[in-house]
């Protein structure tokens, strides 16, 4: 995380571009919208409604294809994907043109190798029947990609770029640095978790909740209720460590909005994140709570990296700061 854009090759700080920025932002947004989309066709278990790829019925855009329920969901999602998938290469292009550091020049190509090898993995997915593996596989790479985009987003921002609050945020921001990027790690491995939950059919393999079969832990396993219940476990764990997390920042750096905003923002989405994971089980996987789930915790992980990135550059200034002492 250092080395990516938090020094800069070149001399003197990197120009601000405002449209750059605001277009990554856009991609985020975009690429959010994708991972909602992947999870609403798993919700309505829809992914073979289409059965051939990379075409659709043998066609780039089937005639009428918005009227059949399944149909749409899927090949709303591979019209998604495609624009995705344009946006992505044209961040990475504009990047090549405008951004004078080789380190996010370089994201843009992953971000684009990234979405190349999504759109490969989402096609095995039908091509072999949705295999579990491939799935997962499917479902790590958008979380992955989303990161990726979420990094140029963050580090072409002006905030970014002038060094906002470096001059003022104390070194101990790099214990801060630490927790988020455990934080993130651990959202990350939450999400895998997940997904491992949805592609073998464990949603409702502990059928009550907060409770698991009127227990706190289950009197009997077996493969679905393991994976259930270290979702559930994951979940207790994540919670605490990302309100721990936001607190902490309230208490010693709530002047600083690069760290408050994600924080706080953090702190919120746990919260919801939990009560729609609640709520899938409250409603036997009901498709709009099942799919805000996944969407949701998209979110999470994304303000987290958001914050460990923010965290980060505060950290590297605050030590070259004491080093020059």
């Amino acid at each position: 995380m250092n080395d990516i854009a938090l020094s800069g090759a070149v001399a003197g700080p990197a120009p601000s571009n405002t449209g750059l920025h605001r277009f990554a932002v856009f991609l985020v947004f975009a690429v959010l919208l994708l991972i909602a989309a992947g999870a609403l066709v798993k919700s309505k278990e829809a992914g073979l409604s289409v059965p051939d790829w990379p075409l659709s019925f043998g066609s780039v855009n089937p005639p009428n294809w918005y009227r059949m329920e399944g149909v749409r969901f899927e090949h709303g999602h591979r019209l998604i994907a495609g624009t995705v998938g344009l946006l992505t290469l044209i961040l990475a292009l504009w990047l090549q043109r405008r951004e004078r550091r080789p380190g996010v020049r370089k994201l843009g190509w992953w971000a684009v190798g990234a979405v190349v090898a999504q759109g490969v993995l989402g096609g095995l997915t039908v091509l072999f029947g949705l295999p579990p593996l491939i799935s997962i596989s499917h479902a790590a790479l958008a979380q992955a990609f989303l990161c990726l985009v979420v990094t140029i987003a963050v580090t072409t921002s002006r905030g970014w770029l002038s060094g906002a609050g470096e001059d003022r945020v104390p070194a101990a921001v790099g214990k801060l640095r630490v927790a988020a990027i455990v934080a993130t790690a651990m959202i990350f491995l939450q999400i895998l978790l997940g997904a491992l939950v949805r592609h073998y059919g464990a949603g409702m393999a502990i059928p009550d909740f907060p409770l698991s079969f009127g227990r706190v832990i289950p009197r009997h396993f077996d493969f679905k209720v393991g994976l259930q219940y270290a979702h559930r476990v994951m979940a207790l764990l994540v919670g605490l460590k990302v309100l721990s997390l936001s607190a902490r920042v309230v208490a010693r750096y709530r002047a600083e909005p690069a760290l408050l905003i994600p924080a706080a923002l953090m702190a919120l989405l746990v919260v919801v994140q939990i009560l729609l994971g609640a709520s899938i089980v409250w409603t036997a996987r009901a498709v709009v709570p099942n799919s805000l789930h996944v969407a949701t915790g998209a979110s999470l992980l994304a303000t987290s990296l958001v914050l460990a990135l923010q965290s980060a550059r505060l950290a590297r200034s605050a030590a070259q700061r004491g080093g020059a002492r």
